[in-house]
């Protein structure tokens, strides 16, 4: 009997990838592949991409002869329109109210293909991921985040995920902290993202003297004691924490699990973040547990695939 798999999509600001998925959260050998998307990306490249990473996971799937698409599932960076499936990624400009679900659902059934197929912001998929076969497996109120190249998250609430009305609920990198001043890419640079991404954090590092340019030198800037790069750091995690802190009081949270690859500059910027939650003045605050993702750079597309093989957590839409 031909084993069930979801073609899990995963677009975000600077890559999308898609993979076919099993039932158990596990990723089928040869099927993941990345193209590139971006800022400066047109959308007849970025069609271009999204469409090779599905032909990419629908050949191996013909390929295979052992293997049944259950349905699509699609995680985007915000905001989505999760009714009308279109999505507007902030680190996309040249996206727009696009019609994503529509493009891959269309590619999907030319390929011969009659599925489900669903879309939802990146974060609703990072929780239902580290709920399903993650670092929150058993808990009912979580909160799954990102930190890249943005800042994303996605809310589980006595065992159901929220999403709000129109999908964007859990967009915690847009949420103001109080006290620290980043970058003026959204108009308001006293949001999260603005401060903590991976990009800003960098842009911050070389406003006060740092030479790199990536997060990846920031970090081994960071190993070697440059204290420039242990400044950065830090004040990445006291932002992060304070914006946990805030989401904790709000939803009385009993966990949260990061991923995203900045998350992994070094565990130390945990640390920083569990100090933040920990001068807060509230207990039920103070014992939310922040905890690394467990799975590590596949997380993004175990939760699209959580969109169809774990629907019933989800509102209809």
């Amino acid at each position: 009997m031909p084993e069930s798999v979801v073609l899990a999509v995963d677009f975000g600001g600077t890559k999308v990838e898609a993979a076919l998925v099993n039932g158990a959260g596990v990723l089928i050998p040869g099927s993941r592949s990345r193209l590139a998307t971006g800022r400066e990306a047109e959308v007849a490249a970025l069609e271009a991409s999204v469409r090779g990473v599905v032909r990419h996971a629908l050949d191996m799937l013909r390929a295979r002869g052992d293997l049944e698409l259950a349905g699509v599932g699609i995680g985007c960076a915000g905001p989505v329109d999760r009714t009308a499936g279109t999505i507007s990624p902030l680190n996309v400009p040249s996206w727009r109210g696009y019609p994503m679900r529509e493009l891959i659902g269309d590619a999907v059934a030319r390929a011969g293909f009659d599925v489900p197929v669903a879309l939802e912001m990146d974060g609703v998929a990072i929780v239902l991921a580290e709920h399903w076969v993650g670092a929150a497996q058993g808990v009912d109120n979580v909160m799954g985040m990102v930190v890249s190249t943005g800042v994303g998250g996605g809310i589980i609430a006595h065992g159901r995920v929220i999403t709000g009305r129109t999908g964007n609920a859990g967009h915690i990198g847009h949420v103001e902290v109080a006290g620290i001043v980043g970058e003026d890419t959204f108009g308001n640079r006293e949001v999260l993202e603005a401060i903590a991404s991976g990009p800003h954090t960098v842009a911050y590092a070389r406003r006060h003297g740092f030479a790199g340019a990536t997060g990846e030198e920031l970090a081994a800037a960071y190993r070697e004691g440059d204290p420039v790069a242990v400044d950065a750091m830090k004040r990445t995690g006291r932002a992060v924490g304070k914006a946990i802190a805030s989401a904790a009081a709000l939803l009385d949270l009993d966990v949260v699990a990061i991923g995203g690859g900045f998350s992994q500059a070094t565990p130390d910027l945990f640390d920083f973040i569990r100090e933040q939650v920990a001068a807060h003045h509230f207990e039920f605050v103070r014992k939310v547990k922040v905890v690394p993702s467990g799975l590590s750079g596949e997380g993004p597309l175990i939760g699209a695939a959580a969109l169809i093989f774990r629907s019933e957590l989800l509102p209809p839409r």
